[in-house]
């Protein structure tokens, strides 16, 4: 193998997987309804007007599915707990057939040497809490941290790492500010308050958790990018900052400064956050690894109509232009902003149409996409930043959100009328590149 290539010999590599997405098991076992279980019973909410009542079946599946996690030769499994399915309304009783579920896929992956990363919320609040506010509500914040305190009392010492949320940009503002993802909210004032108790609810959980005197490594993961200016216009170049300040600082600078970035805040004006006495010493406290999930950076332009992104290297099905070098270019300009723990990247990857032809499935773009992508990583940890490892998105096909099942993110083909799995050249590739890592 090139030395370029050459990864450290400890470097955790892994794929990942969120619960809606793949679980299925919608009502099995007392499993109470998420907001995404009721957001998707409006069919104008869903592009192919889908949703997750079965997904990938994981939730019947996962035996296979592991075996097949271990067949890639990777050493860990990021997946989410589906918070509904453990608390029903998410308050009160515990559901313990809920709770019987991620003990075998614990148990599963232990068997076979996995080691599991889990994340407390990927975007499904139970109903219960929503008809209660939901993040709007600030007592959200303390019933996550009941829950987080709960997974870490039953399952801390048998975890790598539990991640607090993913992604929370993607809940307060998909969810609350344009009405793409569930609840489906079209305010921005609510979006910004709801990302302050988001990261309050962050802060909270990592101090019930710490009480729990769990073993686990303890963190959050955030969707980041870099914000270019389309041009060298001033009004661009303000642009672009003012993109960066409101989204990449404004959940960086909370945990690592204690306080929101100024020029976020003024753009928001009478929109910013009710913020109380304690909640940024509680956001504030230390964690022990950031994950970022990156994807593509934010191409801005002031013009009418806006500069579209040169696009050099393509778009993913998703539309979103691929740009390794953003990679490379967030996390030093990361690393010189703050004193970053162990960084992941926890999720990196993209959507294809794949299609199976005589039982093989190829699909060189996402090759060459992840080949791209892990050298702008290793030019970044060339230059100093700390990542620890790089978690592939997705494992498997499946339910794409307010996309539906349209998208394709996996490495893993699925059929959803038959759930049968088909390796795509991607997924063998990814082995092939594992095992030659380990050949030193």
């Amino acid at each position: 193998m090139n030395q370029s290539n050459q990864f450290p010999a400890d470097f955790t590599w892994g794929v990942a997987t969120s619960a809606f997405q793949i679980e299925g098991g919608a009502n099995a076992d007392g499993k109470g309804p998420s907001i995404w279980d009721t957001f998707c019973l409006n069919p104008n909410n869903i592009k192919d007007q889908s949703d997750g009542t079965v997904a990938c079946d994981h939730y019947h599946r996962y035996r296979e599915d592991v075996a097949l996690i271990s067949s890639l030769n990777v050493d860990a499994y990021r997946f989410s707990m589906a918070w509904a399915r453990v608390q029903p309304s998410g308050k009160g009783a515990w559901n313990e057939a809920g709770f019987g579920f991620y003990d075998r896929l614990l148990d599963e992956l232990a068997a076979r040497d996995v080691k599991a990363h889990l994340t407390l919320y990927h975007w499904d609040l139970p109903q219960g809490l929503q008809d209660d506010g939901g993040w709007m509500n600030r007592d959200t914040a303390y019933r996550f941290a009941d829950y987080a305190q709960e997974v870490a009392r039953r399952f801390g010492n048998r975890i790598e790492a539990i991640a607090t949320h993913n992604e929370p940009w993607c809940s307060a503002n998909l969810g609350y500010g344009n009405a793409q993802f569930a609840p489906g909210v079209t305010d921005a004032r609510q979006a910004i308050q709801v990302s302050h108790h988001l990261l309050l609810s962050h802060g909270l959980a990592m101090s019930a958790m710490r009480t729990a005197a769990t073993s686990a490594r303890l963190g959050i993961v955030l969707n980041q990018w870099t914000a270019d200016p389309a041009t060298d216009s001033e009004l661009d170049r303000a642009m672009a900052e003012l993109e960066y300040a409101r989204s990449v600082q404004w959940f960086m600078d909370p945990i690592f400064k204690g306080h929101y970035p100024e020029l976020a805040l003024r753009a928001h004006g009478e929109n910013a956050p009710v913020v109380h006495v304690g909640d940024m010493a509680a956001i504030a406290q230390p964690i022990d690894f950031l994950g970022v999930n990156y994807y593509f950076r934010s191409f801005c332009s002031a013009e009418t109509p806006p500069r579209t992104a040169p696009g050099k290297l393509g778009f993913t099905d998703m539309g979103w232009e691929i740009y390794p070098q953003g990679l490379t270019e967030l996390l030093l300009k990361l690393n010189a902003e703050y004193m970053l723990p162990p960084v992941y990247i926890t999720e990196n990857g993209m959507a294809n149409p794949d299609t199976v032809s005589d039982g093989r499935v190829a699909d060189p773009e996402r090759i060459a996409y992840v080949q791209m992508h892990l050298d702008a990583l290793k030019a970044a940890m060339e230059q100093g930043v700390d990542v620890r490892g790089y978690f592939l998105w997705s494992l498997l096909d499946n339910f794409e959100w307010n996309s539906g099942y349209a998208k394709r993110f996996g490495i893993v083909h699925v059929d959803y009328a038959t759930q049968e799995r088909t390796l795509k050249d991607s997924a063998i590739w990814y082995r092939d590149f594992l095992t030659a890592q380990r050949q030193r």
